[in-house]
């Protein structure tokens, strides 16, 4: 594989996020504004429970697990979904099947400038912050390497997740719908919106059986564990390399199959 040449695609991505700095300086109040409300939302539900401990986390636990969730979000979102359907739309879908590079490895690496840009901007920000508001709650140890690696894994699932439900918009040609629906699913099924702990307990078995978990909550669970039990790491660590490996073969068969059936609109 001649990194070279994908490296080059993240130096262009750099440059392009770099001059979008008002649409990141809107995300970031964006999400702000989302942080302030999940803060009052929380400290009213841990009011009404009348413990300090609730399935396991105190409200300081909740709130740094769902800060670092919306940080990641902001980091790992790549819009796969949008720019697929709008090039399917337009007929650009064409032109960039035509490129020397396999779509999906093209468009991956066209947006992994933003991977960049988002964690000095997004990621790193929000973590220095959460960790001096909370006078060092997040643990600092060997779990950072497994948080990383986690994240590694993450990005990849997440990004096959994406590509599959874009690839859905070669028979649909819709854009809007099928993303909200991705989106919600993703969110609420991942723990980025609820924690997973608090789920019940029925549907909290089932969701450690899916993808989505190994997204946001997987990374997170080993980054506020500061000595994480040998047993638990190689878990879900497994887990997620597994999902990783199923979902990039599902959604390369997928777009494969769909590639007989394409007709676009427009060029």
């Amino acid at each position: 594989m001649n990194l070279k040449k994908y490296l080059s695609l993240t130096r262009a991505g750099i440059m392009e996020s770099l001059q979008f700095r008002l649409g990141t300086v809107v995300m970031v109040i964006g999400n702000l504004l989302y942080l302030i409300v999940v803060y009052f939302l929380w400290k009213a539900i841990y009011a009404s429970a009348g413990t300090d401990v609730v399935n396991g986390m105190t409200f300081t636990d909740t709130l740094i697990y769902l800060v670092l969730a919306t940080a990641l979000f902001g980091f790992m979102e790549m819009y796969t979904v949008w720019e697929i359907g709008r090039n399917i739309q337009s007929g650009k879908i064409v032109l960039d099947l035509l490129k020397p590079m396999e779509y999906r490895r093209y468009l991956f690496w066209s947006y992994s400038g933003s991977f960049v840009t988002q964690f000095f901007f997004t990621f790193l920000p929000t973590f220095i912050i959460v960790g001096i508001v909370t006078h060092g709650a997040i643990p600092l140890g060997v779990n950072l390497l497994y948080f990383v690696i986690s994240v590694v894994m993450a990005v990849s699932i997440n990004y096959s997740i994406d590509f599959f439900v874009g690839t859905i918009c070669l028979f649909t040609e819709s854009i809007w719908g099928i993303n909200i629906m991705k989106q919600v699913i993703v969110l609420l099924l991942s723990g980025a919106t609820i924690p997973i702990a608090f789920f019940p307990e029925p549907l909290k078995t089932i969701v450690y059986y899916l993808p989505f978990q190994s997204i946001y909550n997987a990374p997170l669970t080993l980054l506020l564990d500061g000595d994480p039990k040998f047993e638990t790491v190689i878990t879900i660590l497994g887990t997620q390399l597994i999902w990783c490996i199923v979902m990039t073969v599902l959604s390369t068969l997928f777009w494969k199959v769909s590639l007989r059936q394409i007709t676009v609109n427009g060029g």
